[in-house]
């Protein structure tokens, strides 16, 4: 018997077909097909080429989303949004991505992929009512939601289970590094559930039109995993902007001299430290509100993988991120940060100058 391998230029047709030409004689060939229909068939809505670039929504059109969705229109995908309710600076935002206004049920019915970018405290609603929404008007008709938000993984595992009997097939994802732009991809880390192999195969053909796609395999990887990580990696970098501004502001509460003593002793003995709080703490400002619900969020990760106790600590910054929200734009605490980091610039310049 001679097996002839064929090599199969999409990933969507390695992932949808099993071909095997056996030659059992001279003058007779049998061709074996065998398809994996109910993951993926070659008129599936979500196969994506080169030529044909999908239809995308982006929900919702912040900083992020608007910047992942200007990627996606580079690279000549159809973005979908809805600005229902949004601002007039959120609205001009995605008409210069170039993304297009739609209900969710027009989504629900045009879109292959729809990537769900919202702060942490909106992110299962969403999911709720965009199923809503698409078994009103699409029920049937498969496709993929993506959900790249900064919650735990059980906030992940619940938002899955919404589309649970339907033919949304769900990825967890999340977004480690800052918003796209011409020269910078952040990274999209990728989890499925098992044997979703060709769902996370389809994902990764996402880089293609300007996505950067991490996927996570290995023993005992799923849904959930994806979101682990970037509660750990978040908890690691945005806490330390949570910590830095605990201290300054109880150093300070202490009294003036108390802060100003901190930035010497930093200066002198910790000068990358200071150095990293003259830009952490600036870019914290206008995201305060948004990391107070993400603070929870890596809080209940810890709980569940630690213990009540240890669980206080990023619980403790959700509170400082509040405070420093409750603040803005010109209120006593954040006038103790910029302050801070005022004189911080002040001192390392003064020092570089001296050398």
């Amino acid at each position: 018997m001679l097996k002839l391998n064929l090599s199969l230029q999409s990933a969507n047709t390695r992932a949808a077909l099993k071909i095997q030409y056996r030659t059992v004689s001279t003058t007779r060939t049998y061709v074996h097909l065998s398809y994996f229909a109910r993951r993926l068939s070659t008129t599936s809505t979500m196969a994506t080429s080169a030529s044909s670039p999908p239809t995308i929504a982006v929900i919702a059109p912040g900083a992020m989303g608007a910047a992942v969705a200007h990627r996606f229109t580079k690279a000549g995908c159809t973005v979908l949004t809805t600005l229902e309710g949004r601002s007039p600076a959120t609205i001009e935002r995605a008409r210069a991505a170039g993304m297009q206004d739609a209900s969710l049920a027009d989504i629900a019915r045009r879109a292959q992929w729809v990537l769900s970018i919202l702060p942490p405290s909106s992110a299962l609603a969403f999911a709720e009512s965009f199923q809503k929404a698409y078994g009103d008007a699409a029920g049937g008709r498969q496709l993929a939601f993506a959900d790249c938000n900064a919650v735990s993984p059980e906030t992940v595992k619940t938002i899955g289970k919404v589309f649970q009997g339907s033919a949304v097939r769900f990825v967890d994802a999340s977004i480690v590094g800052g918003p796209p732009t011409d020269d910078y991809k952040p990274a999209f880390y990728a989890s499925v559930e098992s044997g979703g192999e060709d769902l996370l195969a389809q994902f990764i053909a996402l880089e293609q039109y300007g996505l950067r796609v991490v996927p996570l395999r290995g023993e005992g990887s799923g849904i959930g995993d994806a979101s682990a990580l970037k509660m750990a990696y978040a908890g690691l970098s945005k806490g330390f902007s949570g910590l830095a501004a605990t201290m300054i502001l109880a150093a300070h509460a202490s009294s003036p001299a108390t802060a100003q003593a901190l930035l010497h002793e930093l200066h002198d003995s910790q000068p990358a430290v200071l150095q990293r709080i003259t830009k952490s703490i600036p870019s914290m400002l206008p995201k305060a509100y948004r990391w107070v619900g993400e603070m929870e969020e890596i809080s209940s990760f810890v709980r569940d993988g630690l213990g009540e106790g240890e669980a206080h600590v990023h619980h403790g910054f959700a509170k400082v991120f509040e405070r420093v929200d409750n603040s803005l734009p010109d209120g006593e605490d954040v006038g103790v940060l910029k302050r801070f980091v005022s004189d911080a610039k002040t001192v390392i310049q003064e020092s570089s100058g001296s050398k």
